[in-house]
């Protein structure tokens, strides 16, 4: 026996959405407890960085001979305390980050820059051209890491 729906009973079937590669991805990100809590506080970090200038009570290089390596005080706006030459720990901090995530985007564009085009000379020419370059990278993965740093 046959039995085949008319056409009403087809229209009130829902119509099933798809998943793409983006959304998986997103989910299983933001499942991950420890990824999304470090997500948060490298935002944060990057916020307070870039606007030091302005959240930072202090200038960078003032001095304060009379507080000495004093310890964190919220009444004189040294939340940080001051080191053994009187300068703010907190504003130090704040520069600090500023440079370090300077020199990590520095770094990781130019680790990009050069990881890009040595692979698409690689995929261009092909062959001959790629095995040699990847039996470079086999001799550069053979060495100890601390060579290259």
């Amino acid at each position: 026996m046959h039995f085949s729906a008319g056409q009403d009973q087809l229209a009130t079937v829902a119509e099933v959405k798809g998943r793409s590669l983006w959304d998986d991805a997103r989910r299983r990100l933001l499942a991950n407890k420890a990824a999304v809590v470090s997500m948060i506080i490298l935002a944060l970090i990057a916020v307070l960085a870039l606007f030091a200038p302005w959240l930072s009570p202090h200038a960078y290089d003032e001095i304060y001979w009379e507080r000495i390596q004093m310890p964190p005080d919220f009444a004189n706006q040294h939340w940080f305390g001051t080191d053994g030459n009187g300068r703010d720990l907190f504003v130090r901090t704040l520069y600090g980050a500023r440079v370090s995530l300077m020199v990590g985007i520095l770094a990781t564009s130019v680790s990009l820059l050069i990881g890009v085009s040595y692979g698409a000379i690689a995929g261009f020419f092909g062959g001959r051209v790629d095995n040699i370059m990847m039996r470079f990278v086999d001799i550069m993965y053979s060495l100890p890491f601390m060579f290259f740093v």
